[in-house]
């Protein structure tokens, strides 16, 4: 049996050799003549980010900045290096030309412990991904969108009813992100799981409680968890340290399992991606998937639903709320919509807003939700030199490189005045701003977000409906102008997003 000084000395000796092992790693930038910002021992470049310093995206400007000639810089995730590429032509050259090296994504989850996460198409790899991207795809083509238009404009016009009946007598101030989390949860709950929920009126059913459930990071433990996950996965594997509520992969499992039975049973055919999954169980050439692939490809398809396009309209009826002339622009646009069609609103007169297009580009050029884009590579690659002078820099399988979304998108090389809420340049130069390589709020190349279609129209819909009964205004909570909070680590206002509203004199 050892003495309690020779255990107390073998633990220090342990963490006296981890801490070299990482100091060794956070020399890689320097050893490569790579701009960077100079790490913590343990913690590289995340140090201020996990104290609340600062917001990741604000950071990976800073890194952005260390060197405004160079193709690219770098950035510590703990001990991990990470390339962040600043210029757009190489980002556009790594992510389509050559994106045979760079197919997949960074997986943080282990498939066996936590299957919603580790089995869905944005934590799959290679020829698993292509199969399950392929299958996916025709579930998100714009005659799928006009089939699924009547019913989220449904969803929208209770919503919007709901909101309107409340703020009759007085003004009503609501957290728009809670509110638009409840739309969007409808939404998807109706166009993918033939499901009816009205969550204004029904503020407690399980779709919506769970939902919110599933996508809460923010709490120590969780944090906790993907911190030890990240730098310690093969012990997270092997003590089954999971980040989601095993309630949350139940729920979702018999959910999927329901909806299939009674297809099943009723013979019901829908144009979504669930009845596309149900036809690989008589597929013989293609993918066959089980319950549970069904049910995480169901699962991110509901969250990129639920909380993602909920913040993007929560960051754009805030801009539309604390710019009247935008939202008097706006306003009239819609209005004469709703006069050319009597008062219907159309799948093709909702598209055919250009104002309102703009305003949305605009939104996702100033607050991207996804604020940085990874890759990982997969086949050895050659760099161009970062600076003049310098050698070129070969990436090895398993390095990793991030896009830095938010810093590209607010560099006024690429966009004038960029810290602006100007939907206006959208207008102006339409083709050039939206097809720049420095635009990508939605990633680009074959792993662009699949279902970016969805996303918008879902938030046109709800603005059609929302811009023509409502007067909007900030909220008397809400923080202006708007911050991005540090203690968030998603794209989120400071102090959270809170909106009056108050019924249009029409």
């Amino acid at each position: 049996m050892m003495d309690i000084s020779t255990v107390l000395l073998s633990i220090l000796m342990f963490i006296l050799m981890y801490i070299y092992y990482q100091y060794k790693k956070v020399k890689f930038f320097e050893k490569h003549g790579i701009p960077h910002i100079k790490p913590w021992p343990l913690y590289g470049n995340m140090a201020a980010i996990l104290f609340k310093k600062t917001t990741l995206f604000h950071y990976l400007q800073d890194i952005y900045n260390v060197n405004k000639n160079a193709k690219y810089s770098g950035f510590y995730d703990f001990s991990n290096p990470n390339i962040v590429i600043r210029d757009p032509e190489l980002i556009k050259l790594i992510a389509i030309k050559h994106f045979d090296h760079f197919v997949n994504h960074r997986s943080f989850f282990n498939p066996e412990v936590d299957p919603l996460f580790g089995n869905n198409l944005f934590s799959l790899h290679d020829d698993r991904w292509r199969e399950i991207r392929n299958l996916l795809t025709p579930a998100f083509t714009s005659s799928k969108m006009k089939g699924m238009f009547k019913l989220m404009s449904n969803c929208a016009e209770n919503f919007v009813d709901y909101l309107v009946k409340d703020s009759k007598e007085k003004p009503l101030e609501i957290n728009s992100k809670d509110a638009f989390c409840r739309y969007t949860n409808d939404v998807i709950a109706t166009c993918a799981f033939g499901i009816s929920i009205n969550s204004m009126k029904d503020k407690n059913n399980d779709f919506y409680i769970l939902g919110r459930k599933a996508i809460d990071f923010e709490g120590n433990l969780v944090t906790l968890k993907f911190i030890f996950v990240e730098i310690f996965p093969k012990i997270s594997k092997l003590f089954n340290i999971r980040i989601i509520d095993s309630k949350v992969d139940d729920f979702f499992k018999k959910i999927l399992e329901d909806t299939i039975r009674t297809r099943d049973e009723k013979g019901i055919t829908r144009p979504d991606m669930i009845q596309l999954m149900m036809e690989t169980r008589a597929s013989k050439t293609g993918p066959t998937l089980s319950i549970e692939d069904m049910t995480s490809q169901a699962f991110i398809f509901f969250l990129g639903g639920f909380d993602t396009t909920s913040s993007l309209m929560s960051f754009v009826v805030h801009e539309i709320a604390a710019n009247p002339e935008i939202q008097t622009k706006l306003q009239n646009e819609i209005d004469e919509m709703f006069e050319k069609t009597n008062g219907d609103v159309t799948y093709e007169a909702v598209n055919g807003l250009a104002y309102l297009d703009a305003v949305i580009n605009e939104t996702l050029r100033c607050y991207p939700i996804a604020g940085f884009l990874d890759r990982v590579c997969s086949k050895s690659f050659e760099l161009p030199p970062t600076l003049p002078g310098a050698k070129p820099h070969r990436l090895k399988p398993g390095d990793f490189i991030w896009f830095p979304v938010f810093a590209i998108q607010r560099d006024p090389i690429y966009f004038y005045e960029p810290e602006k809420f100007y939907p206006d340049r959208f207008i102006e130069d339409p083709k050039g701003t939206l097809n720049s390589p420095a635009y990508m709020p939605f990633g680009l190349g074959p792993r662009m977000c699949i279902g970016n279609r969805f996303a918008l129209l879902e938030t046109k819909v709800l603005l059609a409906h929302l811009v023509s009964k409502c007067q909007l205004k900030p909220g008397k909570k809400m923080i202006v102008p708007l911050k991005i909070s540090k203690r968030s680590s998603v794209m989120t206002a400071e102090g959270g997003f809170w909106l009056e509203i108050q019924p249009r004199n029409q």
